[in-house]
Parts: C-alpha cells; sequence; structure tokens
C-alpha cells in the first residue's frame, strides 16, 4: 500500500514538472544602458575578419578604447594622450676612437717562457808553469775569469821528487846535538844529523815525495819554534793553475790571459 502511494507520488511530481517546462514564457533580458561616452563591442561576422581581396583597402584595425567604468574600489583609470605614449629606448650611438688612440684591449695572458737549462759549468788546467811564483802570476792575471782557482804541483813523468825539511847547518857537532834534544822536548820526532856534504851538521826533520805533506810538517816545526826550511823538488816538478770558468769565459781565452803554454780539460768534482 506505501510502495503505490510513493509510485502516484513520484507519478505527479513528473506531471507537474513537465506541465511547468511546457507552460513557461521566455526569459526576459533586461536592456542595459552602457555609460555615456564608452563605445559598444561589436562582434564581427566571420565574413568580415577575413582578408580583404587584392585591390581594396584594409579598414584600419578597431582600438579598444573601453574605459572600465568608475568604482570604489578600484581607481579611475583614463587612456594615455599618443604624446605620453612610451616608446621603445632608443640604441645608444656608438663612438668611435679618434684618430690617433688606441683602443682598450683585453691583456694578453702572459705564458710564462720556458726557463733555459743552466749551461754546464766547466773546469780546466792552465801551465806547466816552472814554479809556484810562475804560477801565481797567471792566477792573478785570469783575475775574475776562473772562479774556483788553485794551485797544483804535479810530478814530471819519469823523475823522483823528493822534499826535505830541514834546520840550517850548526856551527859544530855539538851544537848540532844540542839543538837534537830541544826537538825531543818539543815533542818532535823523526829527524837525523847529516854527518858529511854541503849540508853537514844540518838536521833534517823528514822527506816527502809531495808539496803538501812537507808543508804541513814545515809548519808544525815552525810553531814548535824552529827556524826550519823546505828544500828539494826543483826540476822535478811543474805547477798547474786549476779552476772553472766564469759565465761568458772560453777555455782559449782565459789561457791567453794567463801566458799558459797549454790547457786541459778538468773534473770539476776535483775542485770541491
Amino acid at each position: 500500500m506505501l510502495t503505490r502511494a510513493l509510485i502516484v507520488f513520484l507519478v505527479l511530481l513528473n506531471v507537474s514538472v513537465a506541465l511547468w517546462w511546457m507552460l513557461r514564457g521566455e526569459p526576459v533580458v533586461a536592456d542595459v544602458e552602457p555609460p555615456a561616452g564608452v563605445a559598444q563591442l561589436q562582434l564581427l561576422d566571420d565574413t568580415e575578419t577575413r582578408q580583404p581581396q587584392q585591390g581594396s583597402v584594409a579598414a584600419p584595425p578597431l582600438q579598444d578604447t573601453t574605459v572600465e567604468s568608475p568604482s570604489a574600489s578600484s581607481p579611475t583609470q583614463t587612456p594615455l594622450p599618443p604624446s605620453a605614449t612610451p616608446s621603445a629606448p632608443e640604441t645608444p650611438p656608438t663612438v668611435e676612437p679618434a684618430s690617433g688612440t688606441l683602443a682598450a684591449t683585453p691583456a694578453a695572458a702572459v705564458t710564462p717562457a720556458a726557463a733555459s737549462p743552466a749551461t754546464p759549468q766547466r773546469c780546466i788546467a792552465l801551465g806547466p808553469f816552472p814554479d809556484r811564483t810562475g804560477a801565481q802570476a797567471a792566477q792573478g792575471k785570469t783575475g775574475n775569469a776562473l772562479t774556483q782557482a788553485r794551485l797544483q804541483e804535479q810530478a814530471v813523468p819519469g823523475s823522483t821528487t823528493r822534499f826535505r825539511v830541514m834546520l840550517p847547518p850548526a856551527a859544530s857537532r855539538e851544537a848540532a846535538q844540542a839543538t837534537v834534544q830541544r826537538i825531543v822536548a818539543a815533542g818532535l820526532s823523526d829527524y837525523y844529523i847529516i854527518a858529511q856534504g854541503p849540508d853537514a851538521n844540518a838536521i833534517a826533520l823528514g822527506q816527502y815525495r809531495n808539496r803538501e805533506g812537507a808543508e804541513r810538517r814545515l809548519a808544525a816545526v815552525q810553531a814548535a819554534g824552529f827556524q826550519a826550511r823546505l828544500s828539494g823538488g826543483e826540476g822535478s816538478a811543474t805547477w798547474w793553475l786549476q779552476g772553472a770558468l766564469a759565465e761568458g769565459q772560453t777555455p782559449a781565452g782565459v789561457r791567453q790571459r794567463s801566458g799558459a803554454a797549454q790547457q786541459r780539460s778538468l773534473d770539476c768534482a776535483g775542485l770541491r
């Protein structure tokens, strides 16, 4: 029973809605008058928007001159006059440099020059000189052309070089023996009295094959208070001037300055 009443209600509701739809009138649209001085927006027909035929003059496009009506929430907007319309920014003129003025250019990257390899050191020996005095004179002539200079004595091939450290001959044998006692008291050894010859009663304090050893012995004897001297070696050895060439010097040029007759290449390690 309840179901039937619900069905009847729904049928009546649908019939009422259909009758209302059929009997309703067309909606009335109220004409709204635009404000005075405001142009109306008109829709153009599709045929009017097409591109004009060849030979006809196209109408200029309409400009939107619609101005929003003033309201309380937004400020009044008015179109700007043509003279006030902002124009595109002008391109600044190109200023060319005056004649004779160099234009500034970025500095080119400076590439460090490759370091040139150091010139290897060259060492030479100049000589031969007959004695130490001649070698010293040659060293003075070379000046700064030869660095790390030193004098070197070399034995003559085939000869036997002997250097002796001696005290001068005493007046008698007894005087020589008295000097020997003083030598022993000073702590020196290796001595003997020469018995005959031009050096009779002289006291020999050592015999050496190289000058360096003889000079060390001579210095020790003189430090003990004795007037010793060095003898021997004449004619059996020569002297050489050794050193490293200064920058810019040549072996031939340095030899010519020193007055030496010969020059020899030398290992620089021997000068250190």
